[in-house]
């Protein structure tokens, strides 16, 4: 095992090397320039159209507007928001902080253009259902089936990865940590628990999704600010910390890349997934009259996942200060121990139970990434049901694995997924700009949405 583990931190050093990291950035920054910084001047906007849960949807789709964000968000707001971000701090230093920042501005255009091109190639399976993701865009729109067969294959490799090991695996260690509970019994519940709704298809992921996720966004950002506020005098000189130590040699200024930015970016994309291919397969199952309108949805995932969440988390862990001692500098537990500084009798608690509720909501929405990539594969009805069991399983050996391995066996197949889809985003950039000039020209302005009150 140690031998594999070796075997594995190597090939995720060379996925995630400089290269990987221009390549995700940098595909971010030539979009944004392209679509003229949309992120900005559109997100209000797109805040408005994406948080209604009532707007009434008629559109051609499977799941509503809100569904479908809260399913993509259900993947993205997960442990990467607590333990990521806490791994980012200890190997990175508060610098790597910054760079999940710069990670999410540029991905917010990554997002909207990953999910323009999945509604705009997307099929009705043999199933009836709706079909989409980076697989499709690429066959239809690259005419490149082999690269389109690559991305569902790392897809479904991935899915057992980001959206399931490292899940039940942070979930197992912090609850043992705050209540001394056996991971092999942390994992047994979540994978009945996970079994119960996986099994009945993305509407019933939709469903659970739309319930889970506002609630445990607003309880972890709720009880976040309170703590910030409470002790206002630190928040400055957390912020200067953030913003000097991002510059820093440490960071790789003077030289190659170094730890800050490395797990800046590593840990923001493992957060927001912007450029990994995962959401877009859940906005193309969205109710829509246009493409450019559900990505912009989508692109508020981003926002929301780490200039809120991963902000909200982030700035604690650097105003504690905990992260300086090897005694307490430690990944899985790092979170829980900052919050209980500051709220000695709760701050674990929220921790723990927002730490549950995140990976749940996780393992929920990549248990529908991964059946949607081997669907592309096997176009299979059963393949799908024996994948959800399968992926059930899973979760229980994950919750007993070792974390670094979890984390190197997930970064390693979210670097590998990615490749394929910039590829694919690069090459259709000039689909996505037409897809926008069509929408701004003739839809956003002559044909608003219909916001129901």
């Amino acid at each position: 095992m140690e031998a594999f583990a070796k075997f594995v931190g190597q090939v995720n050093s060379f996925v995630w090397g400089p290269w990987m990291l221009f390549f995700l950035v940098g595909t971010g920054v030539f979009l944004s320039i392209r679509l003229r910084f949309l992120q900005f001047s559109s997100l209000a906007y797109a805040l408005k159209l994406a948080l209604n849960p009532f707007k009434k949807d008629t559109a051609l789709g499977d799941i509503s507007h809100f569904g479908s964000l809260m399913t993509a968000l259900a993947a993205t707001i997960g442990t990467g928001n607590i333990v990521g971000v806490a791994t980012a701090v200890v190997a990175g230093g508060p610098g790597a902080v910054f760079w999940m920042w710069v990670t999410a501005i540029f991905g917010m255009a990554t997002k909207y253009g990953e999910a323009v091109l999945a509604i705009r190639y997307r099929v009705i399976d043999k199933s009836g259902n709706m079909a989409g993701g980076p697989m499709y865009y690429i066959e239809k729109g690259m005419n490149l089936k082999w690269l389109a067969v690559l991305f569902a294959v790392f897809g479904v490799a991935a899915s057992f990865g980001i959206g399931n090991m490292t899940q039940s695996n942070s979930v197992a260690n912090n609850i043992f940590g705050t209540f001394n509970v056996p991971p092999f019994a942390t994992g047994l519940v979540l994978t009945v628990l996970t079994a119960a709704v996986v099994l009945g298809g993305v509407r019933r992921i939709a469903k659970a999704s739309s319930v889970i996720v506002p609630f445990m966004a607003l309880l972890y950002v709720f009880v976040g600010l309170i703590i910030i506020l409470a002790n206002i005098g630190l928040f400055p000189l957390a912020l200067k910390t953030i913003f000097v130590e991002a510059f820093t040699l440490k960071a790789g200024f003077g030289g190659l890349l170094g730890a800050t930015i490395r797990y800046g970016v590593a840990r923001g994309v493992f957060s927001n997934e912007a450029g990994l291919g995962s959401a877009p397969i859940a906005a193309a199952a969205a109710k829509t009259d246009h493409p450019c309108r559900q990505a912009l949805v989508s692109m508020t995932g981003t926002f929301l996942d780490t200039i809120i969440v991963c902000s909200v988390n982030g700035i604690i862990l650097v105003m504690a200060g905990l992260y300086l001692d090897p005694e307490t500098a430690k990944a899985s537990t790092l979170t829980s121990s900052s919050f209980a500084k500051f709220l000695p009798s709760v701050g674990a608690l929220v921790v723990s139970v927002s730490l549950v509720f995140f990976a749940y909501s996780t393992i929920l929405g990549w248990s529908y990434y991964g059946e949607r990539c081997l669907y592309y594969l096997t176009e299979s009805p059963m393949a799908s049901f024996v994948y959800r069991l399968i992926f059930s399983i899973f979760i229980f050996i994950g919750a007993t694995m070792e974390l670094n391995l979890a984390w190197d066996i997930s970064d390693t197949f979210n670097g590998a997924m990615a490749i394929p889809n910039l590829i694919g985003l690069l090459a259709l950039s000039g689909v996505i700009i037409a897809q926008t000039k069509e929408f701004y020209a003739n839809y956003y302005k002559k044909n608003p949405p219909v916001i129901a009150h």
